[in-house]
């Protein structure tokens, strides 16, 4: 069995111009998966695109910091700012809290069931879970967010860890980045006993591009592409991307990824839709193909859950 691999977009839903772009990329061969941002702005269009589009897998991408809940604030107090309505505003007051232990992991499974049974209900299957800004990596979000997650059905979750080999390709990367996501090593272990707990859910062997988000190019693709033909056999692993138009909706929006989105877009198509139409190299897949759901979904006898289902 040759090398898996996954080319997900992050942030579908949060404006028209990165749901046009992960559509374009999805037709073309060079994305096969895309995480959907449940309270984002143009969430009704991302629906709409994901159901034309069945051959795409569709995630939930969880939101805790930097954004709108979608429980009722009244009943997830300890995960929001000063305004008492939205989450905190940036990832360091996040962090803080939670290494103070000033958030509750019960409001974490509320919203992490609010948001997952919102595209589920939106009739979705939900393939997957990630999070912005990776903050399920963290042990006691991971806790809550794995367990609901698994308990609405849906089993399968990015590792946000990057595996060394994938980092080094990222040359372009300010140190900054790469000394962050180093720290960030710190939490593997835990994240990793979390993740195993419970024999259901799957995953990948890592995930690639984290170090190289907003540099991303054709040279840093075409390396990866080549180091997963040097990979071990059956290995699985995620590609994670920003694509988008740069445009005024997405001016509007609390995002340091701006002029890169159109240049990772442009570097996909360049490399992967070539690696798509010539057949060479990894397989391309989506987090619904994995494991014993994806044995299912393949054989429809899968049940997708309906979003109304009892879990808390």
């Amino acid at each position: 069995m040759s090398v898996r691999l996954i080319v997900n977009a992050d942030d579908f839903g949060l404006t028209h111009g990165i749901n046009r772009a992960v559509e374009q990329l999805h037709q073309a061969g060079a994305l096969t998966s895309a995480t959907l941002m449940a309270a984002g702005e143009a969430f009704p269009d991302a629906v709409a695109i994901a159901r034309r589009n069945p051959s795409l897998g569709v995630g939930c991408h969880l939101v805790f910091v930097d954004g709108i809940p979608v429980s009722h604030p009244e009943s997830i107090p300890t995960l929001l700012g000063a305004d008492g309505k939205t989450f905190r505003p940036s990832y360091l007051d996040f962090l803080q809290a939670l290494v103070r232990g000033a958030i509750d992991e019960a409001d974490i499974a509320r919203e992490t069931q609010a948001q997952i049974q919102h595209l589920q209900r939106a009739g979705l299957d939900v393939t997957h879970i990630d999070s912005h800004k990776h903050t399920h990596l963290f042990p006691r979000v991971a806790r809550p967010v794995l367990d609901i997650a698994a308990r609405c059905g849906v089993p399968a979750f990015r590792d946000p860890n990057e595996p060394g080999w994938s980092r080094r390709l990222a040359t372009s990367a300010p140190w900054t980045r790469r000394l962050a996501q180093a720290a960030l090593d710190i939490f593997e272990p835990g994240f990793r006993a979390l993740a195993q707990l419970n024999a259901d859910e799957v995953t990948t062997h890592g995930t690639l591009g984290i170090a190289a988000t907003g540099t991303l190019n054709p040279g840093t693709l075409h390396a990866l592409i080549a180091a997963l033909e040097t990979r071990p056999p059956g290995r699985v692993y995620e590609l994670c991307c920003h694509p988008g138009y740069n445009d005024a909706e997405l001016g509007r929006q609390k995002t340091r990824l701006r002029d890169s989105r159109e240049r990772e877009m442009r570097a996909l198509l360049e490399v992967l839709a070539e690696h798509s139409r010539s057949g060479g190299g990894p397989e391309f897949i989506h987090y619904g193909d994995l494991g014993i759901p994806g044995q299912q979904r393949a054989t429809r006898h899968f049940t997708r859950s309906t979003g109304y289902e009892k879990v808390l």
